[in-house]
């Protein structure tokens, strides 16, 4: 018995002897983690530009954190900027296309800017608002008196090049139903800007700014742009002031954006989707009695759909799809339609499209005349 006692009592001990060293050896790297992590908070903290902020991204379920760019990162992705990879200019500067050591295929945006704590701050809050029919922000640098997004590639561009340029004639039929996918997919977009607590106006919503993936997804770009410009411009952004036929007339009147601003320029957007003629090539958009007009011009002509569509749609389905883009430039703003509305009232059609038209490309070549578009 004494010697089972023993074996017990030395069995214990060397159980104890374990649990004390695991506990020692937690208890060290604990105090190492957090000191290494001090150690680099300090370092960082001198220069706004080099300020991480941690921001919970959830992108697919998984969350990570707003990158901070170095530019040594950026250059190499460009090949120090080079000008085969300018893609683009904006309203926050030129557009870079670039591809990092991993493989991601990224658009820049840089302007000249001095390293601002407002710029840190303000796109880490923009990173939060993930949504799949918004151009994900990725992160941002501060570096050598340039201040650059970095936002995620879309192969496919924007719907302005599948509409209007000539030298896309395979890629730009864009059939109906596919036009009117991609009218909800940026209706979503702009809806779920507009629901956040405080809300955010795109401001420069035009078609130029719908991008589409390889699916053919629509996606609103330069989403963040206006209320970035406003943070650390102190005369505002530049280059949104000029007119432009997604511009809201009545912003004259009032002085301000709003949501109703974007829910016009939507509107324009629309119509270009049935026209495919580009809006500021039209004189008549700016007020609008003149904008009936030409609809109703256009439509007793038989002139106002694109002739890429004929035969893919149906006359009713066209009317109302017509009847809503001119609810969104309704005047006063006021009477317009919430961007959520907009979003319900196109499924339906989408809806009723589908059903009258089981096989992508059947459908009418006709549309009704003005005199019945504008009844009820």
């Amino acid at each position: 018995m004494a010697s089972s006692f023993a074996a017990i009592a030395g069995g214990i001990g060397g159980v104890v002897v374990v649990l004390l060293g695991v506990i020692f050896f937690v208890c060290f790297r604990t105090f190492r983690n957090r000191k290494y992590s001090n150690r680099n908070s300090d370092s960082a903290s001198s220069d706004p530009s080099a300020v991480v902020v941690s921001v919970e991204l959830k992108r697919g379920g998984s969350f990570g954190p707003s990158r901070l760019f170095r530019m040594e990162e950026l250059e190499k992705a460009t090949k120090h900027f080079d000008e085969s990879n300018l893609i683009g200019c904006g309203s926050f500067g030129l557009v870079f296309k670039g591809l990092l050591c991993d493989g991601t295929v990224v658009a820049i945006k840089r302007r000249l800017g001095t390293p601002k704590q407002e710029f840190t701050e303000e796109v880490a809050r923009l990173s939060r608002i993930q949504h799949r029919n918004l151009v994900s922000l990725l992160g941002y640098c501060q570096d050598s008196g340039y201040s650059m997004l970095v936002f995620e590639y879309l192969p496919n561009g924007s719907m302005h090049n599948h509409l209007y340029d000539t030298g896309r004639e395979s890629a730009t039929k864009l059939e109906f139903k596919q036009r009117l996918s991609i009218a909800i997919g940026t209706a979503k977009g702009l809806s779920h800007l507009h629901s956040q607590r405080p809300s955010i106006i795109h401001g420069n919503f035009k078609t130029a700014n719908v991008l589409v993936d390889e699916d053919f997804i629509a996606k609103v770009a330069d989403a963040w742009i206006l209320q970035l410009l406003e943070k650390i411009d102190d005369a505002g952004p530049s280059g949104l002031s000029s007119f432009n036929a997604f511009r809201d007339p009545e912003i004259n009147q009032i002085g301000i954006l709003c949501e109703t601003s974007d829910v016009y320029s939507f509107g324009v957007f629309l119509l270009e989707l049935v026209t495919g003629r580009d809006a500021s090539h039209i004189d008549e958009f700016g007020s609008n009695q003149s904008v009936l007009d030409w609809v109703e011009k256009q439509l007793s002509s038989e002139q106002l759909v694109d002739h890429r569509l004929l035969g893919s749609f149906t006359a009713e389905v066209m009317r109302d799809f017509v009847k809503i883009a001119l609810r969104c430039m309704s005047f006063p703003g006021r009477y317009r339609p919430t961007m959520e509305t907009v979003v319900l009232d196109l499924e339906k059609i989408l809806e009723r499209e589908m059903m009258h038209t089981t096989v992508m490309g059947e459908g009418t070549s006709t549309v009704t005349l003005g005199s019945q578009l504008f009844t009820n």
